[in-house]
């Protein structure tokens, strides 16, 4: 019989609540505060905990915070009587899977009780099937390729993340791969029949994301159900208007138990949310986890082993594709690039040269103008994190080493180049 641990200074609401939840099926304990509760959390490892908000000495989003440090798979449910949602809010900021606003229904409490146990089943079936196969190295190396520190700690974070399935938000530009990213995520469900269902909310209607996602009476369209056991991948979610976001809230209350998601967004959601301009319930539903996308340009010594990566997928008719090569120049032009459109840019510079080149060894005379302009190149301050001397080399060589010159393309002293 799964267990909850109830959580509240008043034993008229324990009495009332162990007369409602026990006919269902659910065998409930008692803690009159949030330090007795932790103690037997970590004694008895209940599958769910039912805790409310406004308690001393420990108040409930203490308790939430520090059953999440024990065991982050902990499922917490918070019960608030505030009539705003601000502590509700709140409580999903710090991991909360669900609240519940007082007074509430009976029927409400079961059901929010029953999805928080299915996701704990969920959960524990997922760290069974992960511990069997796992996100393998080449998993991730055959889809994110470069060994720049930035790039070596996104792979350790997508490592953490295959073992929980929290929502994840990923945060970057566009190009940056994040595609690439949930993907990867979707590979490591350990169901291989699961569907990786993906939605870009800014090509999307509003009324066919209705029909598809929202559906009706909250219970999520066709989309949703075609997610269930796999993954909801909703893309640019900033692009959603403020009513679907609402709306959008309450599908994900009702249906998040069924499926992993993933979300991304090339604006900071929470400015936004500052802003009014994001729903803040929705942020924190899709943003416990978030994961920041390095641009290309803050990873750019990764750049030679992406252009040979690109170069071998090119299908040049006279040549084979691996044997195509770029000079060093060539690839120190495309490093000091800036690549406003990131990983996507490079992919088809790369592809489109070494598909139609006529010669095996591509040199930086044969890259795009905007490429090789000085004016298109980053500033001195962009390239100071590790990359100042091999930037000043490629500037004095381009100006055909008078420094003079160098320094005025530079914006700086003549006396920086030495």
């Amino acid at each position: 019989m799964p267990s909850v641990l109830i959580v509240d200074d008043l034993v008229s609401i324990h009495e009332m609540l162990e007369a409602v939840i026990q006919p269902t099926g659910f065998a409930t304990s008692f803690a009159t505060d949030g330090e007795k509760a932790l103690v037997r959390y970590k004694a008895e490892k209940f599958e769910l905990v039912l805790a409310d908000i406004d308690m001393k000495p420990m108040d409930g989003i203490t308790l939430l915070k520090q059953l999440k440090l024990y065991d982050p798979n902990a499922v917490v449910i918070i019960m608030t009587a505030y009539a705003s949602t601000e502590s509700a809010v709140q409580a999903l900021k710090h991991g909360a899977f669900d609240y519940l606003q007082k007074p509430f229904r009976v029927d409400e409490l079961i059901a929010t009780l029953r999805r928080g146990l299915e996701f704990r089943k969920f959960q524990a079936e997922r760290a069974a099937a992960i511990a069997g196969s796992g996100v393998k190295t080449a998993d991730i190396e055959s889809r994110l390729i470069g060994k720049s520190a930035k790039l070596t700690k996104l792979s350790a974070q997508i490592r953490k993340l295959a073992t929980v399935r929290t929502p994840v938000l990923l945060i970057g530009e566009n190009g940056t791969g994040k595609g690439s990213v949930a993907e990867i995520l979707h590979a490591a469900n350990g169901a291989p029949d699961a569907a990786l269902v993906r939605i870009d909310c800014s090509l999307s209607s509003e009324a066919s994301f209705r029909d598809g996602l929202l559906g009706q009476n909250g219970e999520g369209g066709a989309w949703v159900k075609q997610a269930k056991g796999g993954t909801l991948f909703l893309q640019n979610l900033q692009s959603l208007s403020q009513s679907v976001q609402k709306e959008l809230v309450s599908v994900l209350r009702n249906t998040a138990h069924g499926f992993r998601l993933i979300c991304t967004t090339s604006e900071d959601l929470e400015k936004l949310v500052d802003e009014g301009k994001f729903h803040d319930e929705l942020f924190y539903r899709v943003a416990s986890l978030p994961v920041q996308m390095p641009a290309l340009r803050e990873r750019a010594e990764d750049i030679p082993l992406l252009v040979k990566h690109y170069a071998a997928q090119a299908a040049n008719p006279l040549f084979d594709a691996n044997l195509i090569e770029f000079t060093e120049d060539a690839k120190n032009v495309m490093s000091a690039y800036h690549w406003p459109g990131n990983l996507t840019e490079l992919s088809q510079v790369v592809s489109k040269i070494a598909g139609t080149s006529d010669t095996r060894v591509i040199t930086s005379q044969q890259l795009p103008l905007r490429l090789r302009e000085l004016k298109h190149w980053p500033t001195l301050e962009e390239y100071l994190a590790g990359q100042e001397k091999q930037y000043l080399d490629m500037v004095l060589h381009a100006c055909r080493n008078d420094k003079t010159a160098a320094a005025k393309v530079l914006g700086v002293d003549v006396s920086k180049l030495g």
